[in-house]
């Protein structure tokens, strides 16, 4: 995917990270030895094969002078942070970092180096499957974002912090701050903001509900999921995490908006009952969220063309539909 966030760098820039990390005996000659993985919207990675045949990806923040929108900042610090915790408290197959520089010396924003993983993409291995393949590999995805769910935060907002304990207070700032967003750089959305809000100070009393921070990827889809002979290898791209409720993660979606794809194996997966009333309508307050930043992002990625703005947007409705707001 095109984005105006990825920062590509040049063979030489590539070199001398490389050599930072795994230092000169390492370092790639020839031709070939670097190539960009496309899947991600964001970042931009490399998958880099080493002097002595080793493979590892490099990724590489946004340059600073690209706006980024609110929970983007530090991405990067994000995702590390995200794989130390996963790493320390599940089972879950996530690469280790093996060397990160925030230093800015050698390029202009923060990169860190991993292992490579040998797997096939879900989301692009999706068409080829049958749909009782691919609820297999939904059920795995489930128990394995309730692995990550488990993993209790002190507080709920950033893995960073400044943390608090009301997540209403922290998922109602979340929501002002994409709104914020949308205005600095005149995302039109369809709605208007107050509209918006009112919905939200509606239903805000089911958040209060939520009383343990917990570890939510909120990102984990098909496209973040790497799989080989039949199971998940690697969860990928955690710069989105925060510590909040588990119903917000990505494929909970699904049980209110239906073009968040099928949720029955998924659920199972994660051992998750029907959702109650309650839940439901904080469900539907995380899809109004999801589909508010996807609008959003469009403007801030400067996508060639509509399509995704326009989906984007109709999905707004929907959302808002589920609301009983129509326009």
């Amino acid at each position: 995917m095109e984005s105006v966030s990825k920062n590509r760098q040049s063979p030489a820039a590539l070199r001398a990270m490389i050599e930072r990390a795994y230092g000169p005996e390492r370092v790639p000659v020839g031709d070939g030895w670097a190539t960009e993985l496309t899947f991600g919207w964001f970042n931009v990675a490399y998958r880099v094969r080493l002097r002595d045949g080793a493979e590892v990806v490099l990724k590489i923040a946004p340059p600073p002078h690209v706006d980024v929108m609110t929970h983007e900042r530090d991405a990067m610090g994000t995702e590390l942070r995200a794989l130390e915790l996963i790493r320390a408290h599940t089972d879950v197959p996530v690469a280790a970092a093996h060397f990160a520089d925030h230093s800015r010396e050698l390029c202009d924003a923060s990169y860190f180096c991993m292992p490579y993983v040998h797997g096939e993409n879900l989301g692009v291995l999706r068409d080829r499957l049958s749909t009782a393949e691919h609820d297999a590999y939904l059920a795995q995805l489930g128990a394995r974002n309730r692995e990550i769910n488990a993993v209790r935060g002190a507080a709920f907002g950033p893995l960073a912090g400044p943390g608090d304990a009301s997540w209403r207070r922290v998922f109602t700032g979340m929501v002002e701050h994409i709104l914020a967003d949308g205005e600095r750089r005149a995302v039109a959305l369809g709605w208007d903001h107050d509209t918006i809000r009112a919905v939200l100070a509606e239903h805000a009393d089911s958040l209060d509900e939520v009383t343990e921070p917990r570890l939510v990827e909120w990102d984990l889809w098909d496209p973040n999921v790497l799989v080989r002979d039949g199971r998940i290898v690697c969860v990928i791209d955690h710069e989105r995490a925060f510590f909040g409720d588990p119903l917000m993660e990505r494929l909970f979606g699904g049980t209110q908006l239906p073009a968040f794809g099928p949720h029955d194996a998924f659920m199972r997966g994660y051992g998750h009952p029907p959702l109650t009333p309650t839940e439901q309508t904080r469900r539907r307050l995380y899809c109004l969220y999801l589909v508010l930043v996807l609008v959003v992002e469009t403007v801030y990625r400067e996508h060639e063309g509509t399509a995704t703005y326009d989906w984007a947007r109709t999905q707004l409705d929907h959302a808002m539909a589920l609301f009983g707001r129509t326009r």
